[in-house]
């Protein structure tokens, strides 16, 4: 019976579902009176020896074994009820020894008068003991003595703690309470999955040592005067070709460097070589000036693959030029459990973890979103589905709670959904001068939040279709604007905005590559720069909010300084992960970990990546979807993420 409470929840789910509010008010009501106290064993032991008995309610007590006679008696099994008469006779007597020591011989009267003709009628030993109001000393008459003995108490209360654990926890339970054994399934299943993936990193730490010897073995078998130079001429042509994939040994990594002067350049690009050097894939990468090209980019030593698993069609990408490269700097992550949530029927466009991140609320561009956990032994009671009738473009959590979710549609929308009520408390509306919300944010401080809302016009891609802007501060208190913060005359739209930490900064980046700073108490923008020569997509507040990351529709991703504006941090390219023809029907988007070290991408292909920030490797790569991934976050506190797909499936990956 440990699943109850979930049963419970099920049970109310489907009442609402259903709309039988009398059956949902009467469900709740009984429950609030329980008298079997939600067959918990513990609580049943302390409601009898710790209320019932020493405050003298025996007409609870006797009450009680009638409610679980009527529970039990569908049971096919007799010596269930049988057990459960002698236990009712010997709790009974327990109650009559317990008032007697306490010198209540008045209870014990009224105990009689009470179920006196009841007990006579089922058994007849009952007889001496109406005698015991009147003996001048019980505990010494040889028929009552053994009942007064603290061994016979210990002895009771023992043999009905066994029978209520093996009632209870017996096979003799509800269909619907047999979901508990699903739960007992995915935990197991979780812990198979973490010794798999341990086993997995052993068994590709052994290939890769096997192929280096292989290697070795090869290199030793090639003529002593090939040299060298014969060599590398050849790396830059030849094919290495194993069992399970094919890989070009003129592999190249592209990277872009943010800061514009050039002494700061080559010291990002020395920098970025080093990197490359000693990424976890196991590849080796010279430094040397002269096997740099021009654009930085550095080749693979000599006869190492660096790769830990054999390549997919998945695991393959295009650059800009078209060329197909492979991802080796990329290992995949290493999982701890994953879930897979497949409630939709078309692509998914956003999905977010609530403020504690217990629930998931996730979106398609069907107009509907859908509310869900992950957590098997979490509460479903706010499991819904809300169909909006627009494309959902953007959704945000109230940052307090769980209890409020903002909905943004392409019909210029904005729905407030209270997740305990299970119905929308606010349906506003920007106008048909604005009907695209591309963004909405919550303050983390004040009941407000700001939307990000754009016009519309004629264009061949998604960027091409923003109109001007319109960025409006709304009171959640009211549900009415209260100012419409400045972006001069004619503003490219505005496709992200984030909160600092307190909410009297506000960042938003536009579709001409500005990011722009506003302070909310004042309502007037405080600062802004120049940061892409493509639209920015995305854009978020570093963890120590000394910086910003950005993210170009071109796939730079930038970190800026606050502290000295317009100076690049940290830089990366993910245009691998972007494909140009998908790009421009989609919006990309990354998150940031609670650390503040992990940044996930969205990406046009079946995996995304997950970059170490200002760390000494490259990233990681999520387990692919069987469709481009087109919405990611982060979990608030663990290392726990969201992945989103054309597939219509969602994700939420646990990594180790």
């Amino acid at each position: 019976m440990e699943n109850m409470q979930f049963a419970e929840e099920l049970v109310r789910e489907f009442l609402v579902f259903r709309g039988f509010t009398s059956a949902l008010q009467a469900f709740e009501a009984e429950l609030s009176t329980d008298i079997g106290k939600g067959f918990q064993v513990d609580r049943l032991l302390e409601l009898i020896f710790a209320v019932y008995i020493p405050k003298y309610q025996a007409e609870k007590l006797v009450g009680l074994f009638g409610f679980f006679r009527h529970c039990f008696s569908t049971v096919t099994e007799t010596v269930f009820l049988a057990t459960l008469s002698k236990l009712e006779v010997s709790i009974l007597r327990y109650y009559v020894v317990y008032a007697t020591q306490s010198a209540r011989r008045d209870k014990v009267v009224e105990f009689f008068g009470l179920a006196g003709n009841d007990l006579l009628q089922r058994d007849p030993d009952w007889i001496p003991w109406f005698a015991i109001p009147y003996l001048k000393n019980p505990s010494l008459e040889p028929q009552f003595k053994v009942y007064f003995s603290k061994e016979w108490y210990e002895a009771l209360r023992l043999s009905l703690r066994n029978f209520f654990s093996e009632i209870f926890n017996g096979t003799r339970i509800p269909a619907l309470l047999k979901i508990s054994s699903e739960k007992n399934t995915i935990s197991l299943l979780k812990k198979d999955i973490k010794q798999l993936n341990l086993k997995l990193s052993q068994l590709q730490a052994l290939l890769e040592e096997k192929e280096t010897q292989l290697q070795q073995l090869r290199s030793a078998a090639s003529p002593l005067d090939s040299g060298r130079g014969q060599a590398q001429n050849s790396a830059t042509s030849s094919v290495v070709r194993d069992d399970d994939y094919l890989l070009s040994k003129n592999d190249k990594e592209t990277c872009t460097y943010g800061p514009s002067s050039q002494g700061e350049a080559e010291m990002d690009q020395e920098s970025v070589v080093s990197d490359l050097a000693t990424n976890s894939s196991g590849l080796s990468m010279s430094k040397s000036g002269d096997e740099l090209n021009p654009m930085g980019l550095a080749h693979k030593e000599e006869g190492k693959t660096g790769y830990d698993i054999p390549m997919m069609h998945g695991d393959r990408y295009k650059d800009g030029g078209g060329e197909i490269q492979s991802k080796e700097e990329f290992p995949e992550v290493k999982v701890d459990f994953q879930e897979t949530f497949l409630g939709h029927t078309s692509p998914i466009s956003r999905c977010r973890f609530s403020a504690s991140g217990t629930n998931v609320a996730s979106a398609s561009v069907d107009g509907t979103v859908r509310i869900w956990t992950y957590d098997s032994s979490t509460s479903t009671s706010r499991n819904a589905t809300i169909y909006c009738g627009a494309e959902i473009m953007s959704l945000d959590w109230e940052c307090k709670s769980d209890r409020l979710l903002l909905i943004g549609t392409a019909d210029g929308g904005i729905k407030a959904w209270n997740v305990d009520a299970k119905r929308v408390v606010c349906d506003l509306n920007t106008g048909e001068a604005f009907p695209s919300i591309l963004d909405i944010k919550c303050s983390p401080v004040e009941p407000i939040f700001v939307s990000a809302a754009a016009s519309r016009r004629h264009g061949s891609s998604y960027i091409d279709t923003l109109g001007y802007a319109s960025l409006t501060a709304w009171n959640m208190k009211t549900w009415r604007p209260m100012t419409v913060l400045p972006l001069g005359e004619d503003p490219p739209a505005i496709t992200s905005i984030c909160f600092n930490h307190n909410g009297k900064i506000l960042a938003a980046s536009a579709t001409d590559g500005m990011i722009h700073m506003f302070d909310m108490s004042a309502g007037l923008q405080i600062t802004g720069w120049p940061a892409h020569d493509s639209p920015i997509s995305s854009i978020l507040f570093g963890p120590d909010e000394t910086s910003i990351f950005s993210l170009g529709s071109d796939g730079k991703i930038f970190e800026w300084s606050l502290q000295n504006q317009g100076h690049v941090l940290w830089s990366r390219s993910c245009r691998r992960f972007f494909d140009t023809e998908t790009s421009s029907s989609n919006r990309h988007e990354m998150a940031l970990d609670a650390n503040g070290r992990r940044l996930l991408v969205t990406s046009s292909l079946v995996r995304a990546p997950i970059y170490q920030v200002r760390g000494h490797v490259n990233g990681m790569r999520t387990l692919p979807h069987s469709s481009i991934i087109t919405t990611v976050d982060w979990h608030p506190t663990l290392p726990i993420f969201l992945t989103g797909s054309a597939d219509h499936s969602v994700r939420v990956t646990s990594i180790l």
